[in-house]
């Protein structure tokens, strides 16, 4: 017996994955899907040793992010992506800033902790959106 009284070759002695990880693993998963596709569908995908309730439970938070999108499918639902990785991280990153009572200082010192290549990146999506709005 292992640590915990687990046997080493438990499923408990496998590597945890972060919610962050599984929602990108989920995405990917989607992206590749020839249209929408059940949970269990997901789940073969991204690793069958996941429970069902897992996978079912990802696609809930990720529906609620407003990363993808379900329809009915029977007693259960059809799953269809509707962010990419970064558009999963983007809205993290406006649920961080709307939840913040002080949204100059939270972007003060989101800006500052930039490297200087990130500062630039951001300086020209921002030059390239304000001309977007100009047409």
């Amino acid at each position: 017996m292992g640590e915990g009284g687990r046997n080493p070759g438990d499923r408990g002695s496998a590597r945890r994955r972060g919610q962050g990880e599984l929602e990108a693993q989920v995405l990917g998963a989607l992206r590749q899907a020839p249209g929408p596709v059940s949970a269990a569908w997901v789940r073969e995908r991204v690793g069958g040793e996941l429970a069902y309730t897992t996978v079912v439970t990802i696609l809930t938070r990720l529906h609620l992010k407003g990363a993808v999108a379900r329809e009915r499918a029977g007693r259960s639902f059809a799953w269809t992506p509707i962010a990419d990785e970064a558009g999963l991280a983007a809205l993290r990153m406006r649920r961080v800033l709307d939840a913040e009572a002080d949204r100059q200082a939270v972007l003060a010192s989101f800006v500052t902790a930039l490297s200087a290549d990130d500062e630039r990146l951001l300086r020209d999506l921002l030059a390239q959106a304000d001309g977007d709005g100009d047409q």
